[in-house]
């Protein structure tokens, strides 16, 4: 079979292989299966939030109290699709010899262990909304994987966060929006990233 990785039937990963995603600022975008609208409706430039897209949201809140060097500044729960600014912050430590003299700091990744990184913190979410929607007999699925962007400057960074903040006024627009023709539920490609 041609879409074989490394003798098994999955995909190759799409994360950076030179980014360890334990430390950074990234922009993730989370999709539920097919594209089905679990999060709630926009009517009239106004988002109304199902109870899953309300847990949805909450998971997203509760973020910085599970992972405590994980923060958030900006989030949408959209119909069918999350999008999110996370950043995971390292700090500096300092090595010290037995004089006492200061060697060259390196990062030390507060975070933890390799689990302790980016797709952690995903996952986390996705185990939170999909067990309220078990405990309440809802009927959900998330869309294997997701979508990840390494936010590098502060320019790029205002410009997702703009978008992300603008997301429900540009609906009739949106790449993710499957009542409009222009895109199909099978479009891996993330058209919105061509703007960052």
């Amino acid at each position: 079979m041609t879409d074989r990785f490394k003798n098994k039937y999955r995909i190759q990963t799409a994360r950076a292989a030179w980014h360890d995603y334990k430390g950074g600022s990234y922009f993730v975008t989370i999709c539920t299966k097919d594209r089905e609208p679990y999060f709630g409706h926009i009517v009239d430039r106004q988002m109304t939030h199902t109870d899953l897209g309300i847990s949805a949201n909450d998971c997203l809140q509760a973020i910085p109290s599970h992972f405590p060097d994980a923060e958030i500044p900006v989030w949408i729960v959209m119909p069918n699709h999350i999008h999110a600014i996370i950043i995971i912050n390292a700090r500096v430590a300092i090595v010290e010899t037995q004089n006492f003299a200061s060697l060259q700091g390196e990062t030390l990744q507060k975070f933890g262990p390799q689990s302790r990184n980016l797709a952690s913190i995903v996952r986390g979410v996705k185990i939170g909304v999909t067990k309220y929607a078990n405990e309440n007999n809802l009927s959900f699925t998330w869309q294997s994987r997701f979508h990840d962007h390494i936010i590098r400057n502060q320019y790029e960074m205002k410009r997702i966060a703009d978008y992300i903040n603008n997301n429900v006024v540009q609906w009739n627009n949106d790449c993710f929006n499957t009542s409009l023709n222009q895109h199909t539920v099978e479009n891996t490609e993330e058209p919105y990233l061509q703007y960052f």
